[in-house]
């Protein structure tokens, strides 16, 4: 039976590990990242992927860096048939690249070339695209690059956002690996390279691009809301205070203002002028300090005070 070594941290790869124990592999081992302090209390949390191997019982390995000398001899000391990695967080060294008969591939979440790197899913919905996808490809030192073994298309609807968008190419991925690996042991497969001038990146999503930039048009503003919720979720300034922004739609809005500036206000929501003389309603925000909300909440409560021409941004 071929023994696989299975690597992968957040509720992304969970799915993918389910499916593979479904399907009768020989999951071996499990490699994720080491617990981190989680919440406001800081409690000391085990990533999604080791919950779901110790329910099966399977050894699991939590290596701060994967390159250390002593945790890579202990994976490679294991000697797996296959590893399969799916957003597990670090590159792995040539030395264990090569370790495995039949080597190391990885599910990721977006059609390769396109979306290289950690945060594809975001940059999908952000960039406006109606489609991205999974890819299985081998795995190599350099980011995301690998030769292809299979690829599935994945429609993003105008309302997905990353936490449902995520869901499903979760999902997809699982999928498209169980029909890929009895390909890959059985040797029908032919490895397609990238075309790395066809590469395009999505690194990982950094604090200043989380703020909102209100020149920018209604569109753009309104996938970068949905390109970032449930997480790490855009955020704003009102009167000096920060406010996070979770959800909005597209408004049909005939006054005009400027960017920023608050147009109407109702108990369905807060119109906002955009760059573009277009505008997005906001239906649920946070302020500093306080829960997710409504709208309706949010004014009959801290933003009780909130009129027409205030404006975000400020």
């Amino acid at each position: 039976m071929t023994k696989v070594i299975f690597m992968g941290t957040p509720d992304f790869s969970v799915p993918v590990l389910r499916k593979i124990l479904e399907d009768g592999y020989n999951v071996i081992a499990v490699v994720t990242q080491p617990d981190r302090p989680v919440g406001r209390k800081r409690v000391l949390t085990p990533p999604p992927v080791k919950t779901e191997a110790l329910k099966h019982g399977i050894p699991v390995y939590q290596p701060e860096k994967i390159r250390n000398r002593e945790e890579l001899d202990k994976v490679i000391d294991l000697k797996p048939d296959l590893i399969v990695t799916a957003a597990f967080g670090q590159i792995l060294p040539k030395e264990l690249l090569e370790a495995p008969e039949y080597g190391c591939i990885n599910v990721h979440a977006s059609l390769l070339p396109e979306l290289r790197g950690g945060a594809p899913i975001h940059y999908s919905i952000i960039q406006g695209k109606d489609k991205t996808g999974i890819t299985i490809m081998y795995m190599e030192e350099k980011l995301d690059a690998g030769d292809i073994l299979s690829q599935v298309e994945v429609p993003i609807t105008e309302t997905d956002n990353v936490g449902t968008l995520h869901d499903k190419l979760s999902v997809a991925g699982a999928k498209l690996l169980s029909e890929t690996l009895p390909r890959l042991l059985k040797g029908e497969l032919t490895p397609l390279k990238q075309n790395d001038e066809e590469a395009t990146f999505a690194y990982n999503i950094k604090r200043e691009q989380e703020r909102i930039d209100w020149s920018k048009g209604g569109k753009e503003i309104y996938n970068h809301i949905r390109g970032m919720n449930p997480w790490p979720v855009a955020y704003t300034t009102l009167d000096g205070q920060v406010v996070k922004l979770w959800e909005s739609e597209k408004a049909h809005d005939s006054k005009q203002g400027g960017p920023g500036e608050i147009l109407s206000i109702d108990e369905n929501g807060i119109i906002v002028a955009t760059g573009d003389q277009t505008a997005i309603k906001i239906l649920k925000l946070q302020p500093s300090g306080k829960k997710p909300m409504d709208a309706d909440e949010f004014l009959r409560g801290a933003g009780v005070k909130l009129q027409a021409g205030n404006k975000f941004g400020s």
